[in-house]
């Protein structure tokens, strides 16, 4: 089938990116971006594209050169399925907070609801693309749903996941390692393919089955992790021997079996998948009874949980063990650099805990406004809105959020960070004035000249 109109469902971190580089690198293409969130399409529409609902360096200007030429956003949702040949599932698929599986199963209600809109409105044959991140044998339910609809049109389900890092996604779209693409229909496949293969060498388009496709996901993910929960846990092992785990890790890194990717010891991983797909890997071994399998994976994430709170443990009882009343500098609430997302970041749960110690929490992130550290907290639920508006304020100047603190925590990688006056800084916190650098970025020796009581993560 040759595709010339493309409808993406969801206009997220995911859709929005990947959509932007196909539609820049197949202008014969058109490619709409459909959601139901109102106000992200108009944002994404805003001729002011510092307002886009997503921050990656590229995006903006991939989108000001493809947006009303060949790249759409849109609420038509109805309207847009029935007149593409192609449509790509990219909705959100959290995990569980209710019923069988809760806090570890995939909740895939966004992707039924996706299957069904299709299956409702299709008058002519369409190829789904599964892009969201789901659990192996997601597929055989969507087929499921799209060939029960008891009219005349045929339905070719692909696998199609994203192996984007936050941050450079422009960069991975645009050079990625491989493109995996799995099905059944050798067509189907092929014209998917042809899409990608106008700027991805062929030797990097994989294509496999689909059950292939959706596991190799969730696994990339979970070994990605997994190197971060290593050097973590070694991390607080060097902390009692006097070894440094950058030195460490540099060293293991060298090895050409291993490689020194994923080896930066830090706070913890964050982010909308690492969490999210290994504990549905951890699920899906438990339903088949492969529980020795389930706790290996389920590790990485107790360890990662225990790096965060090692974190605000010391944090506490470096400052005479106790932060009642005491300003708390956090510079970063996103979960890495280069990207305004915050799901499943370390800063939300390093100050939750410093909250229930009655801490008060001054928040600088250059992409995070207030509203989105409000919600973060508020997410939990671990005390009222009204406390915590009242216990957590938000700046735009990283000096004026500093200013009287007792300590700052560094708790995202921004290479701004590393730019500042930190004299400047000291000078006007509370003394002795504490830097706990949850990503070691920034030099020791010269903090410590200064005047700052330095720590960081595993030296």
């Amino acid at each position: 089938m040759k595709i010339t109109k493309i409808c993406c469902i969801g206009a997220g971190y995911v859709g929005g990116p990947t959509m932007a580089v196909i539609a820049k690198k197949n202008p014969n293409i058109k490619v709409t971006i459909v959601d139901i969130n109102e106000e992200r399409i108009v944002a994404w529409n805003d001729e002011d594209l510092s307002k886009l609902p997503i921050y990656e360096p590229g995006l903006a200007e991939i989108v000001a050169e493809t947006r009303g030429k060949n790249l759409f956003f849109s609420t038509e949702i109805d309207e847009t399925i029935k007149e593409s040949e192609m449509i790509f599932i990219s909705v959100n698929t959290p995990t569980k907070t209710y019923g069988k599986g809760k806090g570890m199963a995939a909740d895939l209600k966004y992707v039924e609801l996706c299957a069904r809109n299709i299956a409702e409105v299709s008058t002519t044959d369409k190829i789904v693309v599964e892009k969201s991140t789901l659990p192996v044998r997601t597929a055989q339910a969507i087929k499921s749903i799209l060939h029960n609809t008891g009219k005349d049109v045929k339905f070719e389900i692909l696998s199609n996941p994203e192996f984007l890092a936050e941050g450079t996604a422009i960069q991975d779209l645009l050079n990625p390692d491989r493109v995996l693409i799995g099905g059944e229909s050798e067509d189907a496949i092929e014209s998917l393919a042809s899409v990608y293969g106008s700027w991805v060498p062929q030797e990097r388009i994989l294509r496999t089955n689909v059950w292939s496709s959706e596991l190799s996901k969730l696994t990339a993910n979970a070994f990605l992790a997994q190197r971060i929960s290593s050097i973590n846990a070694i991390s607080e092992l060097c902390e009692h021997t006097e070894a440094n785990v950058n030195e460490v890790a540099k060293a293991i890194g060298m090895d050409s079996r291993i490689g020194p990717k994923f080896l930066n010891a830090s706070i913890g991983f964050g982010g909308s998948c690492f969490q999210k797909d290994i504990l549905n890997l951890v699920y899906i071994a438990r339903s088949y009874n492969l529980n020795a399998v389930a706790d290996y994976w389920e590790q990485v994430i107790i360890l990662n949980d225990h790096q965060k709170r090692r974190f605000s443990d010391n944090l506490i009882s470096t400052l005479y063990n106790t932060v009642s009343g005491k300003k708390i500098a956090m510079l970063g609430w996103a979960f890495k650099k280069d990207t305004n997302d915050t799901r499943e970041s370390a800063a939300i749960y390093v100050a939750d805990h410093l909250l229930n110690e009655q801490a008060n929490i001054a928040v600088y992130d250059p992409k995070v406004n207030n509203k989105k550290v409000q919600a973060d907290l508020n997410y939990l639920n671990t005390r009222s809105e009204e406390e915590n508006n009242d216990l957590v304020k938000s700046y735009s100047d990283p000096y004026e959020t500093s200013k009287d603190a007792h300590a700052i925590a560094i708790m995202t990688e921004w290479d701004e960070f590393k730019t500042y006056d930190w004299e400047k800084i000291y000078n006007q916190m509370k003394k002795p004035a504490f830097i706990f650098d949850g990503r070691n970025i920034l030099d020791k020796t010269e903090m410590e000249n200064i005047g700052f009581e330095y720590s960081s993560i595993g030296k």
